[in-house]
């Protein structure tokens, strides 16, 4: 062999691998979120399992503030510089992105099929035809009891409305603790721990909810008034001053054990386990009678899209592929107790308060909470007049027929449903 030819084996050679380099180069996602608590999980534990089963893509998580996330993303999708996975907000928000065509359909993407519809409710368009985020984690509404409390008083979990109030009234009747925390001064905290925790035992759920959305009932109706008598009952176990009491007063009256049941989102699972010094157990919420069908608010909570613009689309796939799996579940799930997967596949829970909450999807009928998906796009806002009238209820200075008609006729001033 010649030198020249060689040298030209060896230069051919050099080029061929070289363009075989090139075509390995990684793939690097940019995940856009506002959820800047989780950088650590991600970081530590998400992006390792995925990175190790997919050599080629590397992933960054690259949170904004919570408050300034809808503003900056927008922004950032205009100008064609946000990243290629968008972590979705639920129902109206996400849907504005993709309806803007910011976010593409992922109705076909392998994983689609491990979620019911009720999980990708909050990321499907109205028509159902179309589904543009993978549902990541929902929250669960129920009440957190002070174990040691229910002990020393001899009490059983309630499992009907008028155990409850029995439990109630015995709290009271000893006079150690406060019957139940929640107050009523921050409003959206009497709708979402009152009105929603409890309503869908007494509008059975989606049921309710879908024949809202399709104008059968109203918020006249028997189903949606009496949760509102319910919650006007709570009142009498609230404690001195619970029309002047914080969202952060009610959390800190529960955790310094001074009330015995906490009216809850499974969001406050880890701060509470850090911060109470006495066992905790769960409830859901007690159904009318005995024997009826429970329902429970499993309100989705997040999800995660891909950018329409994204370079990267293929590989943005592939990550999107591997969240819908249950390998994934599993690990956000135990890293964030009380964000419960969405996915079909149960997930076993390693934090036993989190177990409990997961664990009334096997017994109970899973629901949004009702205002959510339609019902709050005009004004005025039924979700935010939600709130005012569940803590008028509770004062007592609204009936529970007259907080209804107005709720209502609120709606019906620019709601008309699609017949």
């Amino acid at each position: 062999m010649t030198r020249t030819t060689m040298k030209g084996l060896l230069l051919a050679s050099s080029i061929l691998g070289s363009a075989g380099l090139a075509g390995a180069q990684d793939v690097t996602l940019t995940i856009e979120s506002w959820r800047n608590d989780d950088l650590a999980i991600w970081q530590e534990k998400l992006i390792p399992a995925f990175e190790a089963k997919n050599p080629g893509i590397k992933v960054v998580f690259s949170p904004s503030a919570p408050t300034e996330y809808n503003a900056a993303l927008n922004a950032k999708l205009d100008a064609g510089s946000a990243g290629d996975l968008i972590t979705c907000r639920p129902f109206d928000a996400s849907l504005e992105l993709y309806n803007k065509k910011h976010l593409a359909d992922l109705t076909g993407l392998a994983g689609m099929e491990n979620f019911s519809d009720v999980a990708k409710s909050a990321w499907t368009t109205d028509d159902g035809k179309s589904t543009f985020c993978v549902p990541m984690a929902s929250v669960i509404h129920g009440f957190i009891y002070n174990k040691d409390a229910f002990d020393q008083l001899k009490l059983s979990v309630p499992t009907t409305e008028e155990e409850f109030f029995a439990v109630l009234e015995k709290i009271k009747a000893d006079g150690t603790y406060i019957p139940m925390a929640m107050g009523t001064k921050d409003l959206w905290e009497a709708a979402t721990m009152g009105y929603q925790n409890i309503g869908p035992n007494y509008w059975k759920g989606e049921e309710g909810r879908l024949a809202l959305i399709e104008g059968e009932q109203k918020l006249t109706d028997e189903p949606w008034v009496e949760p509102y008598r319910v919650l006007a009952k709570w009142k009498d176990y609230l404690g001195d001053g619970f029309e002047a009491q914080t969202y952060p007063d009610s959390q800190n009256l529960f955790t310094l054990g001074r009330a015995a049941i906490y009216p809850a989102g499974s969001w406050e699972i880890a701060g509470f386990n850090t911060q109470a010094q006495f066992k905790m157990g769960a409830f859901p919420p007690p159904v009318k009678k005995a024997g009826d069908t429970c329902y429970i608010s499993d309100h989705n909570d997040i999800g995660i899209g891909l950018n329409a613009k994204s370079p990267n689309a293929e590989a943005a796939k592939t990550f999107l592929t591997w969240v819908a799996s249950p390998e994934f579940a599993e690990i956000y799930a135990n890293a964030l107790p009380g964000f419960f997967s969405l996915n079909s596949t149960a997930v076993k829970m390693t934090d036993p308060l989190a177990q409990e909450f997961v664990s009334w999807r096997d017994k109970c009928k899973s629901t949004i909470r009702s205002t959510y998906q339609i019902l709050s796009r005009g004004t005025p806002n039924l979700e935010n007049e939600t709130w005012v009238a569940s803590a008028n209820v509770i004062n007592g200075t609204e009936t529970p027929e007259e907080a209804a008609k107005k709720l209502q006729e609120g709606l019906d001033s620019w709601y008309k449903p699609a017949k």
